[in-house]
């Protein structure tokens, strides 16, 4: 058996889930929140074309230095109002940036960007009540299981703790920015947003 140990934290365990969300075909994606751009350099493996946006200037600049020709699009600026064109990405992903955004607005904010057809797959932190306690304790004895064989990679980025925003309040924002959205509570501390934007559009949306 193998003693080798992989890099991994909370928030690269549910890039699979992220990616596994994205349809085929998908030509243009956006990254929100994009860190060091790990999510994004694995999403342009499938994409042709892929952005990632962040605000903070530090961690772009690394992004871009550990991009390696991947020919990501790396842009520094703030996602809420950054001059993107509306429906001009077939899909739109983030990993734990919501929650340092206004939720509300940046939901409708990515359902603005995307077009019809278009997927969105957020995962985000949320803070917990005391009804969440039971998940908690099942989520710190899972953490301990999988650090057995891997090794926790630090998040090189800022945080915002605790989130603004319960689990309850997350669910119902989403609900109603994004009618029909599919939300689920994970193990590890985590919840995932999944949302495809009916493929019938009377037009650009007004802008958030």
């Amino acid at each position: 058996m193998s003693s080798e140990r992989t890099s991994w934290n909370h928030n690269t365990h549910y890039h699979p889930l992220v990616l596994g969300a994205v349809r085929s075909g998908c030509q243009r994606a956006l990254d929100v929140g994009c860190g060091e751009g790990q999510l994004a350099r694995e999403l342009h493996r499938a994409v042709p074309q892929v952005v990632a946006i962040d605000s903070d200037e530090p961690v772009i600049g690394r992004a871009r230095q550990l991009d390696n020709g991947t020919g990501v699009e790396y842009v520094e600026g703030d996602f809420l109002t950054y001059g993107f064109q509306p429906e001009s990405f077939d899909a739109i992903v983030s990993v734990a940036a919501v929650h340092h955004m206004n939720a509300a607005a940046a939901l409708s904010r990515m359902r603005q960007l995307l077009r019809p057809g278009g997927t969105l797959a957020v995962v985000g932190l949320a803070r917990s009540r005391p009804r969440d306690l039971p998940a908690d304790i099942a989520g710190v004895v899972a953490h301990r299981v999988l650090l057995a064989s891997r090794t926790y990679q630090t998040v090189n980025a800022p945080t915002t703790w605790p989130p603004p925003q319960t689990y309850t309040q997350m669910r119902r924002i989403a609900a109603q920015a994004l009618p029909g959205v599919r939300y689920r509570r994970h193990l590890l501390f985590r919840y995932s947003l999944i949302w495809a934007k009916p493929a019938a559009s009377a037009g650009p949306e007004p802008a958030a």
